[in-house]
């Protein structure tokens, strides 16, 4: 544990070391991630405030909403300020929290939305028991089952990184604390640690992505059978869903599912889930969805 606190900071080098870059990337997430935070707040408020939006898939958008926040504020912030100083330090400690942070939100989300593509699963292939097997004690344990599974994931992976010594370089070619740009700095053999992380965290999202394709694909042959009004509704519904899964799983999927070999692309890629997906979310779920809307509206005419 000695050589394990020798680096008391490490400096984060960001998404460019070009002024001019960054000076512009400053402005833009700022302007993204006040986006993700009014975006989903606008959701959970209309959730909580809203008599009619009490179904088990706006219970879980909720919680999904409220995550992406979180998620966001673990990395948003950071970078933003980055952006406008000179020295991108973060200490050993506030590193280690923002990588606890990163794969709680995120695995916390992956398993939100596995449970939201149940929830579609039972409401579209087995109807006339959604209300028996969607009741508010089940919802309410998949939640939080998921906060439980995104706990339990997060402390592995901080577990098996604070236990790597690391005595330099300090440099971290990445806009935030994650697994394999730490793996890199590490002053030992890491192979074996790099593998459980990959089997840590690529099992997870590579098989929660093979049950959301799964269910997806079970309910779209079920749809067969219904009316035009039908999957038209169905349709509507789920496409929300499967374009966040693709959003958020693609990226997830190229970065964790396999060693890191290059930290440059791995950080490029890892906006789209930390940055770009949480701020889509509300527009995807919103502009697609009629009940939302007439909700909202609702709420701003009592407000006004």
């Amino acid at each position: 544990m000695e050589n394990a606190t020798r680096v008391k900071e490490f400096i984060l080098l960001g998404l460019s070391e070009n002024q001019g870059v960054q000076r512009i990337c400053s402005v833009m997430f700022l302007l993204f991630y006040m986006m993700i935070v009014a975006g989903n707040l606008l959701i959970v408020i209309t959730v909580i405030s809203s008599q009619r939006l009490n179904s088990p898939m706006y219970f879980f958008l909720c919680y999904l909403s409220f995550v992406d926040i979180c998620y966001s504020s673990v990395t948003a912030p950071k970078m933003i300020a980055d952006f406008l100083v000179e020295n991108k330090t973060i200490s050993f400690v506030g590193c280690i929290a923002q990588l606890f942070g990163v794969h709680f939100f995120g695995c916390t989300e992956i398993f939100l939305l596995t449970v939201m593509a149940y929830d579609r699963y039972v409401a579209i292939c087995r109807p006339l028991h959604y209300t028996t097997l969607m009741n508010r004690r089940v919802c309410g344990r998949l939640v939080m089952g998921s906060w439980i599974g995104g706990f339990v994931h997060s402390t592995v992976q901080t577990l098996l990184t604070t236990q790597l010594p690391f005595c330099g370089p300090n440099k971290i070619d990445h806009y935030f604390c994650d697994v394999h740009p730490l793996l890199q700095l590490a002053c030992t053999d890491t192979y074996a640690v790099g593998i459980i992380v990959v089997a840590n965290s690529g099992m997870i999202t590579l098989s929660s992505f093979i049950i959301l394709v799964t269910s997806y694909a079970v309910i779209l042959v079920s749809l067969k059978s219904q009316t035009a009004e039908g999957w038209h509704k169905a349709l509507s519904t789920c496409g929300s869903h499967i374009t966040v899964v693709i959003l958020f799983f693609g990226p997830c999927t190229f970065i964790y599912i396999r060693p890191s070999s290059n930290l440059s692309e791995d950080k490029n890629v890892a906006v789209f889930y930390t940055i770009i997906t949480p701020m889509l979310n509300p527009l995807i779920y919103t502009l697609r969805n009629e009940e939302v809307k007439n909700a909202m509206r609702k709420l701003w005419n009592r407000k006004v």
